[in-house]
């Protein structure tokens, strides 16, 4: 199974981990946003998002995002909806993907407010920071305290954020969370939030020489811009 990826990116990093957790070894397809012509492509289509620029990559994705993954022939886009596929597919019991309709419409709650919410709100502060090279406006900083907010109330009902258990909804959120980390934003004022990613990277397989890997590719892409 092949995964086009860049450890930089947060969804990229979700799918990395659910498949840590699982046990899955990918052919791994790196993506370097580093080269010029990637670059190119980025200005000229005016996204944040990464491009895949290699050959015949429109026949896989037609939106040219990463992470993409192909296995047998089927293709699939979206960090979510890879994450799903996986466990669904490849996970030992429903534990990361509660089959229970209770449960399971927390995790999807979960997740839609990471996409919707906490995701959107932190990339936009760290985008303005790192690459328009300003300071966050207001609206900013209170959109993002307020999903930081919402995430703290939610780990203080339970020990993760959907269950009493990892859950791929931890897996998405701490991405985003972990992508407030390169800025070292002050995460004193929510003890929850620091709690829970404490028990989440506990719940990981390797994750100390994960960090590295991604801090090291993360300072040399800041470099680049």
């Amino acid at each position: 199974m092949e995964l086009y990826f860049n450890i930089v990116s947060p969804p990229c990093q979700t799918v990395l981990l659910v498949g840590k957790k699982l046990g899955i070894t990918f052919d791994l397809k790196e993506v370097n946003p580093h080269l010029p012509e990637v670059r190119e492509v980025l200005k000229k289509h005016r996204t944040p998002r990464l491009i895949i620029v290699r050959p015949c990559a429109s026949q896989y994705n037609p939106q040219h995002t990463i992470p993409t993954f192909i296995e047998d022939g089927h293709v699939i886009w979206e960090s979510y909806a890879i994450a799903i596929f996986l466990v669904e597919k490849y996970g030992k019991d429903d534990s990361l993907y509660p089959k229970d309709a209770k449960v399971r419409s927390l995790v999807n709650q979960r997740l839609f407010f990471d996409n919707g919410v906490m995701f959107k709100s932190a990339i936009e502060y760290v985008e303005c920071i790192l690459k328009k090279k300003l300071e966050p406006t207001e609206e900013m900083v209170q959109k993002l305290k307020k999903s930081l907010g919402l995430l703290e109330s939610f780990v203080q009902e339970r020990s993760f954020v959907a269950a009493e258990h990892l859950t791929i909804a931890d897996i998405c959120l701490l991405s985003s969370v972990t992508m407030l980390g390169g800025l070292k934003y002050d995460l004193e004022p929510y003890p929850g939030i620091r709690a829970w990613v404490g028990r989440v990277t506990g719940d990981l397989p390797n994750y100390a020489e994960f960090h590295k890997e991604l801090l090291e590719k993360s300072m040399e892409y800041i470099k680049t811009l």
